[in-house]
């Protein structure tokens, strides 16, 4: 019997093309003694960024309009699930079939207007089910473990979020018991205050971490403006990003051409050699 004889016997046939396989895989890279040894050393801790970057790199896929990578980084971040799984499987917690069952009733159960019986789909999707039937859920989750009941409108946003994505979600539950702005224009009168409050803080330090404490007020406070004008901040942030990096590199490819050094020019000169790539976008 040839090596591959052998590992497709021991681990299921690893060459189908279907989630199967997928597992079969994952189990195999994971089995003391003939797995891999960087698989085997790994954990949730270690794995968690790996899963992280993943799904930024699907992301970055989808705002190119790449779909071949798309497909990729979706495989890439479907892997990160089967791993998380098997892990979890070796240690008697759940298996990817129970991640699969959980998921199909939670979608299911969040989805009455579509999946529910006749008078419940008759109403269509009501504004908010989404959330409330979300918030139910929780509530019955802190019951089942004999939790108190009364919960905070802000639980339920992973502190482990990306900053800017951590204050949207918390402005919008906080908006959801009515603690928002009804229009844009008081958060913009926010952002300026918060913005005076850092030139004050920069002129008259109170402490080490006052200029630091002001700076965070005024982002969230710009992240809050950008909410109430439907624009998502990191979206935006990304692509001001792109924009200076591309800008950066036609300032910094003009001034090598003209055989100075990007270092030894003056910021005035950058200046108006980066203005001049502006105005030929």
């Amino acid at each position: 019997m040839s090596n591959d004889e052998k590992n497709t016997s021991e681990h299921g046939n690893i060459h189908n093309q279907d989630i199967t396989a997928l597992l079969a895989i994952m189990q195999a890279l994971r089995t003391p003694e003939t797995g891999c040894p960087w698989d085997l050393e790994q954990n949730f801790v270690t794995i968690a960024p790996y899963t992280i970057e993943e799904a930024y790199e699907v992301q970055d896929a989808i705002e190119r309009q790449d779909f071949g990578d798309l497909c990729d980084e979706l495989g890439d971040l479907l892997l990160q699930v089967v791993y998380h799984a098997q892990m979890a499987e070796e240690i008697g917690k759940f298996s990817f079939s129970e991640v699969v069952k959980a998921i199909c009733a939670k979608m299911i159960r969040r989805h009455p207007h579509v999946f529910g019986d006749d008078s419940q789909r008759s109403l269509g999707q009501v504004k908010g089910m989404w959330e409330a039937i979300k918030s139910e859920e929780k509530r019955q989750k802190a019951r089942d473990q004999q939790k108190p009941e009364t919960m905070s409108a802000l639980s339920g946003v992973p502190a482990t979020l990306p900053p800017m994505t951590r204050a949207i979600k918390l402005q919008e539950k906080a908006a959801r018991v009515g603690f928002d702005w009804k229009a844009p224009t008081p958060v913009f009168d926010k952002v300026l205050e918060e913005l005076e409050e850092v030139r004050a803080e920069m002129i008259s330090p109170t402490d080490d971490k006052g200029l630091e404490n002001e700076v965070g007020d005024l982002l969230f406070a710009v992240t809050n403006l950008a909410r109430h004008l439907n624009i998502n901040p990191e979206v935006a942030l990304r692509s001001t990003n792109h924009k200076f990096t591309t800008r950066f590199g036609k300032m910094e490819e003009t001034i090598i051409n003209s055989g100075a050094k990007l270092e030894e020019t003056s910021l005035q000169h950058m200046e108006e050699v980066w203005q001049r790539a502006k105005l030929k976008e």
